[in-house]
């Protein structure tokens, strides 16, 4: 009788060790991802502010800083980096799909996190339009991979965990990460792993906020639609941040898949010369700009949206350009936080339809349209740029706004990019994809 005891004692503390070492490793992970977005956003600045000191110098420099930048920036990738190319969250998508460790490991690890970091960073240095947040998500991602090797039956749990962790903490926008867990990387609720990838998003907050303190991405807004004829921009912006959105994902799958003719060869074969023209045409784009469109256009909007000063008319459209150029290029960056800005520049053009418009509420608009376009995840989309504001009064027009745009986006892009551009990796890196286990 007493053996029995002791043997169901002994299976009872093991079991309940399995469980809380399983929590714990969630926990360690999110405050790891919390801390590495947080140094990689600190670092992000610093370099945006190198390239601008150097434009400040010279603003011609760009015409050579840039192509050399992407050319650099695509030979460490290829040569030392591989898979750590573009926004990094189709390879967590993809990484979640497949069943076999070594593949996954060449999509999300230590060694391409260092290097999805140090090449984002270089990006902005040579003033690439892009963004932190998406290859936040492939380093979160990467960061719990390596410390699934403690819990190995849990990876693909751990790989969303690190993900929405990394949304989170990039965004200091704890909802919307896990919103975009649910929505965007597992495209459903997983009750097994519900508590523990929220407790992963949590460790990832508290992280950010005993680092940076509390803030609200774009400052905080109070702005709100005033009259029945300012709600005629929801539709408005829904429609024309869909399409644009939708243009925008379009052209970046059919990059990825090979464009028809000698041209979709002809990049593949010459990675570098492609990468130095399309930071030439960055440039180019910059110099129309007035040097407005380089790195994640954070600092334009937030100022925009604090002083109510318009964007210039062409803001959006050079943002796009620019943005288009840096994500087919090959370089290692996000299309999050640009995103946000051409969305900012297109509710800008729209606010110049309306008499008296409230500048703020259309650039809102402008930017969940154009960002619910881009990933068709019109939940993530709305909830993001709330917390990013902390303006509540402008939730239903911009879910209304998001969910225009997203069946808009589908007329141009039938599937989300993220999803798409998965199904590359995923042909690359298995013959043999199932479902998380």
């Amino acid at each position: 009788m007493n053996k029995l005891l002791t043997d169901r004692r002994r299976r009872f503390i093991r079991v309940v060790s399995v469980r809380w070492r399983r929590r714990l490793i969630f926990l360690i992970g999110g405050i790891a991802v919390g801390a590495s977005a947080v140094a990689l956003a600190k670092m992000a600045d610093w370099a945006q502010i190198a390239f601008a000191h150097l434009l400040s110098e010279s603003r011609y420099a760009a015409l050579v800083a840039t192509p050399a930048g992407f050319a650099l920036s695509v030979y460490l990738t290829n040569r030392f980096f591989p898979n750590s190319q573009g926004s990094g969250i189709p390879q967590a998508i993809a990484a979640r799909q497949l069943t076999e460790h070594t593949a996954r490991e060449k999509l999300v690890s230590i060694r391409i996190a260092v290097g999805k970091m140090l090449l984002t960073l270089l990006g902005l240095l040579c003033g690439a339009s892009a963004g932190r947040e998406g290859p936040t998500v492939q380093v979160g991602a990467s960061v719990m991979f390596a410390l699934g090797r403690m819990s190995p039956r849990r990876q693909p749990g751990l790989i969303l965990a690190g993900a929405a962790a990394g949304v989170a903490a990039a965004f200091n926008t704890p909802l919307a990460g896990i919103v975009f867990g649910i929505e965007e990387m597992s495209r459903a609720y997983e009750t097994r792993t519900s508590s523990l990838v929220i407790g992963a998003v949590i460790a990832a907050g508290l992280t950010s906020l005993a680092l940076v303190g509390n803030y609200d991405y774009f400052g905080t807004s109070s702005t709100m639609l005033r009259s029945g004829t300012d709600w005629l921009a929801v539709p408005l912006c829904g429609i024309a941040g869909g399409l644009a959105g939708g243009a925008f994902s379009r052209l970046l799958i059919e990059v990825a898949r090979g464009l028809p003719g000698r041209l979709g060869p002809a990049t593949k074969q010459y990675p570098l010369p492609f990468a130095a023209t399309c930071g030439l045409g960055v440039a180019l784009c910059g110099l129309a700009s007035g040097d407005m469109i380089y790195g994640t256009g954070y600092a334009q909007v937030k100022a925009a949206l604090e002083s109510d000063i318009p964007l210039p008319w062409d803001f959006g459209l050079l943002k796009l350009a620019a943005t288009a150029l840096s994500a087919i290029s090959g370089i290692p960056g996000g299309i999050l936080a640009p995103s946000l800005a051409v969305g900012a520049g297109i509710g800008t053009n729209i606010a110049h339809l309306f008499s008296g418009a409230p500048l703020g509420a259309f650039m809102l608009l402008g930017m969940v349209s154009y960002f619910a376009g881009v990933v068709q995840a019109p939940i993530t989309a709305f909830v993001i740029v709330t917390e990013m504001t902390n303006n509540h009064a402008m939730v239903v027009p911009l879910m209304a706004s998001a969910l225009i745009a997203q069946a808009t986006s589908r007329l141009l892009c039938p599937e989300g990019i993220y999803h798409a551009l998965a199904k590359g990796f995923l042909r690359a890196h298995s013959t043999d994809v199932s479902a998380p286990r």
